[in-house]
């Protein structure tokens, strides 16, 4: 991006982007986003809060999920730009350090949901080559190198494609189909089969059902997120005003679907205590299911690859809004720098490949038997927050009547009860652990730390009134 790309007007000059996605191909960018790790990886910690009610927090999730998706799709039909919460929330507040801290927590969700991927990538890769009880050091290890991989080809400015997209949404919905064919061939075929465990809800002794439903719900949201990327497709979307209210709902149906199948298999071919302690939970729904197929030799692939997917889209975001918020002078400087070669944001890649780095050592020292939930519960907590932001943001927008005509308007209520619905699972009377509000609140304390030395240095240099004059830049590679 260049220099004149963060200036106020010069979006204007801007050539538009190519709209080259019909409903077909949005379609399978929306439920290619939201699979992904969550479901591969968290099933069991879900089953560990609920017992075998597992498909229930999955259920709510989706209900929560798409009570905010309404919200999105009036805002993205009404500013069909990218940037998503970021854009929202400067346009409804005007408060430059509230668009600061969104897009900062968008970023930091990237980040831990690429480090939630490479503690899932580490675990399959051991049981794929036939370790039972991998090393925690080994591990380690692997996550890190993963995360090392994911740096290196970030740097080589790998660019996201829709037609690659495309072939890795069929491998990872393959996985799931995989694991519900499973499911019935074994419900059919007179196997080891329990659906008493489907309706058997078992709760923590410190925990009464309402609590335990809503912690799970928290732990759950994790795989429900990824359709609030999609809105940053809407410049290369054709007419995103119809296409995209029709298309996100679709999409979140069939991974809601997919999921409350999946957990209910789940359960009912591995007790619920098997399901906690495996880091490969679906690995072990195959092998009881399907005891005589070689599937279960192929899942831990399949799933190194769909997590793979998840963190290298995640980690490419989150370097690019860190250069983005570098370049319009919100971060320091030099996090803008850019290759003279490779053309790529190296210097960020760098920090963000660090604060990874941090996040998996952490959480492999302090609890490395739970890792992966706590990675994943603070990306849900993370993208809730936003999603409280956004929701209020509907509402606040409603007075622009200026973009008042053709866009889609979600019932006013709607919006109020994704609010609270929201902020109630953001807050710590809902049951999350405190080892997923002690990593989030270190990673925004580093970005509000970052965003007043940025001032100093403002102040310093004799720049006046930094702050981020156009989101919709903020995700853009470099020139």
């Amino acid at each position: 991006m260049s220099e004149s790309a963060v200036s106020p007007g010069s979006a204007e000059k801007q050539p538009e982007l190519k709209r080259v996605m019909g409903p077909g191909l949005l379609l399978l960018f929306v439920v290619g986003d939201i699979l992904g790790t969550g479901v591969y990886a968290l099933v069991g910690d879900v089953a560990a809060e609920v017992g075998g009610a597992a498909w229930l927090p999955f259920l709510v999730a989706f209900a929560v999920a798409t009570i905010t998706a309404f919200s999105y799709l009036e805002l993205v039909t009404k500013y069909p730009q990218a940037a998503g919460a970021a854009l929202y929330a400067h346009k409804a507040f005007g408060i430059h350090f509230i668009t600061f801290l969104v897009a900062f927590i968008v970023m930091c969700s990237g980040i831990t949901s690429a480090s939630t991927a490479s503690r899932a990538f580490a675990a399959n890769l051991f049981t794929g080559i036939g370790v039972d009880e991998a090393p925690k050091a080994g591990v380690l290890l692997l996550a890190l190198l993963f995360m090392a991989a994911l740096a290196a080809i970030n740097f080589r400015g790998v660019g996201e494609s829709v037609k690659l997209n495309v072939v890795l949404t069929v491998i990872e919905i393959t996985g799931l189909l995989l694991v519900i064919l499973v499911g019935l061939w074994a419900f059919t075929g007179g196997g080891d089969v329990d659906f008493s465990r489907v309706v058997a809800f078992e709760t923590a002794t410190d925990k009464n059902t309402f609590l335990a439903v809503t912690a799970a719900t928290s732990l759950a949201f994790f795989a429900m997120v990824g359709f609030e990327d999609s809105v940053n497709m809407a410049e290369e979307t054709k007419d995103p005003v119809r296409t995209f209210p029709k298309i996100l709902l679709t999409g979140l149906s069939i991974a809601g679907v997919v999921y409350i199948l999946v957990s209910i298999v789940a359960v009912a071919l591995v007790p619920v205590g098997e399901l906690e302690k495996s880091d490969t939970p679906l690995v072990e729904v195959v092998k009881a299911g399907a005891p005589g197929l070689p599937i279960d030799t192929i899942l831990p692939f399949i799933t190194m690859f769909a997590v793979s997917n998840t963190a290298l889209i995640n980690m490419l975001m989150a370097s690019r809004l860190i250069y983005g918020m570098a370049r319009q002078r919100v971060l320091p400087p030099v996090l803008g720098s850019v290759h003279p070669t490779r053309r790529s944001p190296w210097v960020a890649i760098i920090f963000t490949t660090l604060i990874a780095f941090g996040l998996i050592a952490y959480v492999s020292t302090v609890a490395s038997s739970n890792a992966i939930s706590i990675l994943g519960g603070t990306t849900s907590l993370l993208l809730l927050t936003v999603f409280a932001v956004v929701n209020v943001a509907v509402l606040v927008l409603r007075r622009d009547v200026r973009q008042s005509g053709g866009h889609f308007t979600t019932p006013t209520a709607l919006p109020v009860i994704g609010f609270l619905a929201s902020l109630y699972l953001v807050l710590p009377f809902s049951g999350r652990p405190a080892q997923q509000y002690i990593v989030a609140g270190g990673l925004v304390v580093v970005g509000i730390l970052l965003f007043f030395l940025t001032q100093l240095i403002n102040k310093q240099l004799g720049i006046r009134d930094a702050h981020i004059t156009d989101p919709t830049h903020l995700g853009s590679a470099p020139d």
